[in-house]
């Protein structure tokens, strides 16, 4: 009998998620095919964890929103703002989750879904790419296939993931383990056309800090973390996202914090809050147990049991 709480949270998935932003992609075909990665791989490892990839997708967001040519970008080019008579006005929840779900299925293609699969998705990516450019609000031009632009992206988005796989998986890897993570994804950066893409934790850590004399804080950015922590949601909804507006911050290095000027918080006030969201997160994640994606590419491969993966030892 299937668990109650899994089905009600894989139906929530299929409303939200599936029905949306899966459509033409298929797990289950060809027999065989381990994708890019395949089951031994730690890009699976890390992706299986459904929440904490959200979580970190979402922190990758807020983290771009500090370089303005991302801000302006995504104010001009995202379904998450709306806009009133021509100007924007705030961010469009909807839309913000729909730029989420584009996000996560991608994520989740490139990561279990078959080679053709894989490649599919990334062309449609490089495409869309292709038509993000214009101009900031200052006149500087902006151009989203952009070496430097997509390597900043990379470094950005795979932090995030890495860096809440890192506070929030129940059994994270680590050192040269997660290193291999960082390697693995690389693969993902070069399809969509980054070039010279940093490969370990250090060397991501390193492209961001490099970054920080460009930084600043935009309307944009304004506009993303007052959307982020529930200003534009039904009320009801808004306890929930406050706490994942903080886990976001959160997750930020020291020096985004410090130009987002989020306060300092006592340490048992943090250890509090990180309990709360590594329940909430772990909670969703086991009640809901390997989503259907997952188990068909695990068919597909041949590896018939559905226990989650665990670390392999650093050699």
């Amino acid at each position: 009998m299937a668990n109650p709480a899994s089905v009600v949270v894989d139906q929530a998935f299929d409303v939200l998620i599936r029905r949306n932003f899966f459509k033409g992609v298929t797990f289950d075909a060809p027999d065989g095919d381990p994708g890019w990665f395949g089951p031994d791989s730690a890009v699976w490892y890390v992706h299986e964890h459904t929440p904490a990839l959200v979580l970190g997708l979402f922190a990758s967001a807020a983290i771009e929103t500090l370089h303005p040519d991302f801000a302006w970008m995504g104010q001009q080019h995202s379904r998450g703002v709306r806009w009133v008579n021509g100007e924007p006005s705030g961010l469009d929840l909807k839309g913000l989750l729909t730029r989420a779900g584009h996000s996560y299925s991608f994520f989740m293609a490139v990561a279990y879904g078959p080679s053709h699969a894989a490649e599919r998705v990334v062309r449609t990516v490089r495409g869309m790419h292709g038509t993000v450019r214009g101009e900031r609000p200052d006149g500087r031009g902006y151009d989203a296939a952009d070496p430097e632009t997509l390597r900043w992206a990379y470094a950005t988005v795979v932090w995030g993931i890495a860096t809440a796989h890192e506070r929030y998986h129940p059994h994270p890897l680590r050192g040269a383990d997660l290193d291999v993570y960082y390697r693995e994804f690389t693969r993902v950066g070069e399809a969509l056309g980054g070039t010279d893409l940093p490969a370990t934790k250090s060397d991501v850590r390193d492209c961001l800090r490099a970054s920080i004399p460009l930084m600043g804080v935009t309307m944009p950015t304004v506009e993303f973390l007052a959307g982020l922590g529930g200003a534009v949601s039904p009320a009801p909804l808004r306890p929930a996202l406050r706490l994942l507006q903080w886990a976001v911050l959160d997750l930020q290095p020291r020096w985004a914090q410090r130009l987002l000027r989020v306060p300092r918080s006592s340490t048992t006030s943090i250890r509090l809050r990180r309990a709360a969201m590594w329940s909430a997160l772990n909670g969703i994640h086991y009640a809901a147990g390997p989503l259907p994606e997952t188990r068909a590419a695990r068919a597909r491969v041949g590896l018939l049991t559905t226990t989650r993966l665990l670390p392999r030892p650093t050699a």
